[in-house]
């Protein structure tokens, strides 16, 4: 049952007004059983005082592209009633020309557009109105028999509308089902959701949730968990052994996705989806269509079920079930394009967002992980809408006409126009070593400050944690996780690039960077040392470079890889012949990768800093003191040392580093691979040619 939220002593602190309207939604959106991420809206109505003065009924609505769980006062509109009440005297009014009509009606023309259902709260003659999606009320009316049923339930307090997209029409329906019954208290949009209202914030809300909770006692009452869905046809697996599993096929799950734009990948397996995707019914039962038409831009009007016998059936035939189904999908998307589309239409990636796996769970794509994860939130409340409708009839949904005409509208498409533009490393992940050190988090925070999601791939865990915190706090939830990794560990390595398949989907930019240095003069060097530089940057790079190319082609669609050498790849450093050697090693293997990696779009180019004492644990180390000795100098002279023997005269600090690697790993340098960039400072016996 859903509980209620409200607190009386926190909401008393509140001034009345918008403030308090922001509370209520904020309890409405924070339960996604009771409204869908980015769905539903709310309202109250206020007298105002305006530029001159005088009282002014206002309606406060939620602003289009907002969500009701995080949105604050400012993502309110503010409208004149005086001007919109009038328009319900008329027949029709095109969407277009409602657009136009309220931007008029604005108290303040810089609050955002009004919601696409605006005129469904100002035709109400009520001060407090909330239109939700509950999981009960759309599983309610999506049963093929759910206008009888809410007679059993509701008696005649409820106004049943069939369906209609949202605008001037249905909010016209709406008002005058409620003006022709005295005993209204809700109403039931067919296929759509709820509609609640009241003489306070407190007494709205309270409706919503009593509302809910006398639909779901009903359905709860009918629901026999072994019958769901048509019982179990298959067995979950393990989690160890889904996870296992996941991580091979989520690669070549994205690349069979991303081959017009690249997607970020997610995976759940809880346990309505684990319940679903094994049933007997779920084949079928998926492809009917959305729940609800809020969730057809994030979901697509079907999933992709992949037919696959998780218990007689190896990875191997998952994967290629996953391309060839994958494949399909797109083909009958774009079939489905062009029956509905309307002159001007463009097509979406044509793309499943959301792919149901027996025994193993659901993948979700997206343009980000954030939008990836919104799709499986959608998904999850489409799994409790048709476990509602089932227990109670059949599951039904709009036809694809309908479905498309709302997926293709021009005021839900206006939504997704709110989000920030795509950057240079939108879409694309990158995996890091030595991410926890100073160019590794450089590197991280200028890739993710255009989009990038990063591994941050560190012995030091709980660095690669603190940098990876530091990210999210400041982009966004998930935006950057830290592995733990040895570099010269087969295992570990294997184990880094599955975490990054299972948190992102695969990878498209992979900085080897992870490092350490010693000093010694030739006859001193012992084999102990020469075997630590040779495993760490040699053997080390190796490894992590193969993992990446292994991944890099499972996914075929291209990828970048930069080598972080050093001004001794190309300079006889003195005292450093282990050090020197195998540096020269890296960039060499990464002209080698380079060369094998073009005809699958793979490029591999290396960046040569010289002295980077910022941040760095290298220089933390012995190394420093090894470095000074060798130059006859103290330690603390050693930064001044190393600039005045620059032709520029200059430091290198981490942040020039991360900049040759970005530009090696952007669209900028397409065309480039094999290739060296030098960032020393001008070092000219370190100068490539």
């Amino acid at each position: 049952m859903v509980k209620s939220l409200w607190q009386a002593e926190q909401a008393a602190q509140l001034q009345q007004g918008v403030e308090e309207l922001a509370y209520r939604s904020n309890l409405i959106g924070t339960d996604r059983s009771v409204c869908n991420w980015g769905g539903g809206n709310t309202s109250m109505k206020t007298i105002e005082k305006d530029f001159r003065g005088r009282d002014v009924e206002v309606m406060w609505v939620k602003g289009s592209g907002s969500d009701l769980g995080t949105m604050k006062v400012q993502h309110f509109t503010g409208l004149r009633m005086e001007d919109i009440r009038p328009l319900i005297e008329r027949d029709e009014m095109p969407d277009e020309e409602m657009v136009a009509y309220l931007a008029n009606c604005m108290v303040d023309s810089k609050h955002p557009r009004a919601s696409i259902e605006t005129l469904l709260h100002a035709f109400l003659p009520f001060k407090h109105v909330d239109h939700t999606h509950p999981d009960a009320i759309i599983g309610l009316c999506c049963a093929d028999n759910g206008r009888q049923l809410a007679e059993e339930i509701y008696g005649n307090r409820f106004v049943w509308v069939p369906y209609i997209r949202p605008g001037f029409t249905l909010s016209k329906m709406i008002a005058e089902g409620v003006k022709n019954n005295p005993n209204a208290e809700l109403v039931l949009m067919e296929k759509h959701g709820l509609v609640t209202w009241g003489e306070t914030s407190e007494e709205a809300y309270a409706k919503t949730i009593a509302i809910i909770n006398e639909a779901e006692a009903y359905i709860n009452d009918r629901i026999e968990e072994e019958k769901v869905f048509g019982g179990q046809k298959y067995e979950a697996l393990a989690a160890e052994e889904r996870r296992n599993i996941l991580a091979q096929v989520m690669p070549a799950i994205r690349g069979a996705v991303s081959d017009e734009k690249k997607m970020i990948l997610s995976y759940d397996d809880a346990e309505d989806v684990l319940q679903f995707v094994n049933s007997h019914n779920a084949p079928e039962l998926s492809q009917v269509g959305a729940a609800c038409p809020d969730h057809l831009v994030h979901t697509k009007r079907t999933p992709l079920y992949i037919d696959w016998n998780p218990q007689a059936e190896d990875v191997n035939s998952l994967i290629e079930k996953v391309k060839a189904g994958v494949a399909s999908f797109k083909e009958e998307y774009a079939a489905y394009f062009e029956r509905n589309k309307h002159e001007g239409d463009k097509m979406f990636e044509a793309a499943p967002r959301v792919i149901l796996i027996p025994g193993i769970g659901m993948v979700n794509t997206g343009k980000n992980l954030a939008m990836s994860h919104v799709s499986g939130a959608l998904y999850h409340r489409a799994i409790a809408v048709m476990k509602g409708s089932t227990a109670l009839g059949e599951f039904v949904s709009l036809n694809e006409n309908e479905s498309y005409n709302v997926e293709y509208w021009p005021l839900e498409l206006y939504k997704l126009t709110l989000a920030p533009a795509e950057a240079e490393f939108s879409r694309k992940i990158a995996f890091i070593t030595g991410g926890a050190g100073g160019i590794g988090s450089a590197t991280a925070r200028r890739l993710v400050s255009e989009g990038a999601h990063v591994v941050l791939a560190d012995l030091n865990l709980e660095g690669a944690q603190k940098v990876a915190a530091e990210i999210n706090e400041k982009y966004g939830e998930g935006r950057a996780i830290g592995v733990k990794m040895d570099v010269t560990s087969e295992e570990q390595v294997q184990a880094a690039f599955a975490e990054a398949a299972l948190a992102y989907g695969g990878v498209d930019i992979i900085v080897n960077n992870a490092g350490l240095a010693t000093s010694s003069p030739f006859d001193e060097t012992s084999l102990k040392e020469w075997n630590l530089n040779m495993n760490v940057l040699g053997t080390g790079y190796f490894l992590v470079a193969r993992e990446a190319f292994k991944q890099m082609k499972v996914q075929g669609v291209g990828g970048s890889m930069v080598f972080v050498g050093s001004k001794n790849s190309v300079y006889a450093g003195k005292n450093a012949a282990a050090y020197s050697s195998v540096k020269a090693l890296e960039t060499h293997l990464a002209r080698c990768i380079a060369a094998e990696g073009g005809e699958y779009g793979i490029r591999v180019n290396s960046v040569l800093p010289d002295a980077v004492l910022q941040g760095s644990a290298i220089w933390g180390s012995n190394w420093r003191n090894e470095r000074a000795a060798a130059y006859g100098i103290e330690p603390d002279q050693l930064e001044e040392h190393y600039r005045k023997r620059t032709t520029l005269l200059v430091n290198i600090y981490p942040a020039d580093i991360a900049e040759s690697i970005a530009f090696f790993a952007s669209s900028k340098a397409e065309k480039t691979t094999g290739c060296m960039i030098t960032v020393d400072g001008g070092v000219p016996a370190a100068f490539t040619r």
